[in-house]
């Protein structure tokens, strides 16, 4: 049976689109948030947007017949990745909590391109592109511009540094799916690190009450992030990045800081001081940039090892 990834419409599109997709859904998480009830906390939202992306996954991947081969999955960067998924999700809904969300979102997201720079060139051994040191710079300047266009924001140290560990969580995700997307089993891939992710977090919702779950504004949220946001997003990401450097990609994603604050505009009528949009204009140019250079430089497969 054919992997639903594999569409003839997905295969055109570029790695680097496919990944500006995901961030765009990525984005929708902030206000999804808005519309939870007050009751739900941080972590119990992070957990069950993953256990319900596991379940959707696991599904998609039962249909798409690549569940019989996930021996010839690469074991450590699997269970790196799901590592890094876990820790991601309760520190990224802690940092947004503490923060607020499109500080919280630019401090995670922000610092993703440089860990996994830094984690990239430890691996291959390897530094980074001129280009994408430079455009990388840019959107850090941009995301520092927004962070201090909102500094009315009551942001916490504390906070901070939730952001950046999820920054760091992410980062290390993107390393190690790199390694099983150009395998070429993305769907069976994604359902078994979403599977011991959401093992890993389980814990979590044993110590929460869900109750909130069962009204329509609950519902509605958990669908939309584990459904949307959560399993078709990484699905998205994971297939881009059979053919986008991991540092390309990391780049790409400050799209999803850009996405939840334009979000925060549109359908929440928040409205960020002139500053705010040198912030985004900057993150766009950057954006644009590294997609070209990622497009430009597809891998091929005797550059099938460089990530």
């Amino acid at each position: 049976m054919p992997d639903l990834c594999e569409a003839s419409a997905m295969r055109r599109l570029p790695g680097p689109l496919l990944i500006v997709l995901a961030t765009i859904l990525w984005g929708t998480t902030g206000t999804a948030q808005e519309l939870a009830p007050e009751a739900a906390t941080p972590l119990a939202v992070g957990s069950l947007r993953l256990l319900l992306a596991a379940v959707v996954v696991m599904l998609i991947a039962g249909v798409a017949g690549e569940l019989h081969n996930l021996s010839k999955m690469r074991r450590p960067a699997t269970l790196v990745a799901a590592i890094g998924v876990a820790t991601y999700q309760p520190f990224f809904f802690l940092g947004v909590d503490r923060t607020g969300v499109v500080v919280g979102t630019i401090v995670a997201i922000g610092s993703a391109p440089v860990f996994a720079g830094l984690l990239a060139w430890g691996y291959d051994k390897t530094a980074p592109s001129r280009l994408w040191v430079t455009a990388t710079g840019v959107a850090i300047a941009g995301v520092a511009i927004l962070v201090a266009a909102g500094s009315d924001a009551a942001a916490s140290a504390e906070g901070i540094v939730f952001a950046l560990v999820a920054g760091a969580a992410y980062a290390t995700y993107v390393i190690a799916a790199r390694q099983f997307a150009r395998d070429g089993n993305v769907v069976g891939s994604t359902a078994i690190i979403f599977s011991i992710a959401a093992a890993l977090l389980l814990p979590l919702l044993a110590v929460d009450d869900l109750g909130w779950v069962a009204t329509t504004a609950g519902t509605l949220t958990v669908l939309h992030l584990g459904v949307l946001a959560t399993a078709a997003a990484y699905l998205l990401f994971a297939a881009g990045l059979r053919s986008t450097k991991s540092t390309t990609a990391t780049t790409l994603s400050l799209g999803e800081p850009v996405t939840a604050a334009l979000l925060g505009v549109v359908a929440v009528g928040e409205r960020p001081p002139p500053l705010a949009w040198v912030g985004f204009a900057l993150v766009l140019i950057a954006l644009v940039a590294v997609a070209t250079e990622g497009r430009s430089n597809r891998l091929s497969p005797s550059r099938s090892r460089a990530s």
